[in-house]
């Protein structure tokens, strides 16, 4: 099988050269795979970056880079699905990390298009866990750490946290032991997908993952995710940029119910209904009692520290270090809550989107 691998960045002249040499790494033969570049006018080393590599790297089927000028990752993707060759396209964020078989374990998950055999029918759609990693080692990186893999701090969702099996032998699960999820980060589709479903909405900022993998399922695709398939995508570096991050999130949230409510979840909107209990409690704290407001105040953070002694353990229990700047856990809780949920109230109080067709 021929496969692709595309990225598309925008000023990642920090991290996509240790994707790129990730990808040189592949134990899949490197002839086989196809690698698109799709650079989002940079303004830093990103496009150099690219370009080095192209011309000092020759054992791949093809290398070809692409300017991406809307400057959106869902254009950017569109791009590379109109362009690959190959027979199937594999998403990696350029902030990320994969392992040296992350490719032979996408085609080992895919199967035998031709299959007939009941118990190993083939996928067209396919993933792994993909927990995030600090790029620093200061305490404060390592306690924004904690909170974004937290199940409090973060999604519901297993691949965000769950490490998979560290084993280098790739084999195929049985149906019965398949795990079938709603969205996977670092995903590789069959061509057959784009054909049938097309490609991402460019009027969708941050939720064209949540609209596309919620039209792939209602084509009647599974999407798979296997316990061989690693990687791992860095948090952002400081808590303002990930204040901004998750306000950013929410919004396009709030935006998206307009426009595609059945691609979200309720969890979703729990940050949103926290900062409406606390609008709620505030009017009738001035107005009424403070009762209300003290109580949710109390249950929050009863709930926040609780979630920070889990992070702790689960920490020591890995046999690594607390720093004591987790204290500051439910403080920062409540901040990335809060701007989440401010957020998504800004994107249902805005105007809705136009509706658009995916390309």
């Amino acid at each position: 099988m021929k496969i692709t691998i595309g990225i598309v960045a925008r000023n990642e002249e920090i991290y996509l050269p240790r994707l790129l040499e990730d990808i040189k790494a592949q134990d899949y033969p490197h002839e086989n795979i196809e690698i698109l570049l799709i650079d989002g006018l940079s303004d830093d080393a990103t496009f150099r970056i690219m370009r080095t590599f192209v011309d000092e790297t020759e054992d791949f089927f093809d290398i070809r880079i692409y300017t991406n000028e809307q400057m959106l990752q869902s254009y950017g993707w569109n791009i590379a699905i109109k362009n690959f060759t190959t027979d199937a396209l594999v998403r990696v964020d350029a902030h990320a990390r994969i392992n040296s078989n992350f490719i032979s374990a996408c085609v080992s998950a895919l199967g035998d298009i031709d299959s007939t055999d009941e118990n190993y029918p083939p996928e067209f759609v396919v993933g792994g866990a993909r927990p995030t990693v600090a790029d620093a080692d200061d305490n404060l990186t390592k306690t924004l750490h904690m909170a974004e893999e937290s199940l409090f701090g973060s999604s519901l969702l297993s691949s965000r946290r769950e490490s998979g099996e560290s084993s280098d032998e790739i084999t195929t699960e049985p149906v019965e032991k398949r795990n079938y999820v709603g969205t996977l980060f670092h995903a590789c589709y069959r061509r057959q997908v784009f054909d049938e479903v097309g490609g991402f909405r460019e009027d969708l900022k941050r939720t064209e993952d949540n609209e596309f993998h919620y039209r792939i399922r209602k084509a009647g695709f599974k999407i798979y995710m296997s316990p061989f398939i690693h990687s791992v995508q860095y948090i952002r570096p400081t808590f303002g940029r990930m204040i901004r991050q998750k306000a950013g999130n929410g919004f396009w949230i709030g935006r998206t119910v307009f426009s595609c409510p059945g691609c979200l979840s309720l969890y979703h909107f729990v940050p949103f209904a926290f900062v409406m209990a606390i609008l709620i409690s505030t009017g009738l704290a001035i107005g009424v009692s403070t009762w209300c407001l003290s109580v949710l105040g109390a249950l929050y953070f009863s709930v926040a520290v609780l979630m920070s002694l889990a992070s702790a353990f689960s920490i020591q229990k890995k046999g690594g270090h607390t720093p004591p700047q987790m204290l500051l856990l439910p403080f920062i809780f409540f901040v990335l809550h809060t701007a989440y949920g401010l957020g998504t109230l800004a994107g249902l109080i805005s105007s809705p989107f136009r509706r658009t067709k995916g390309r």
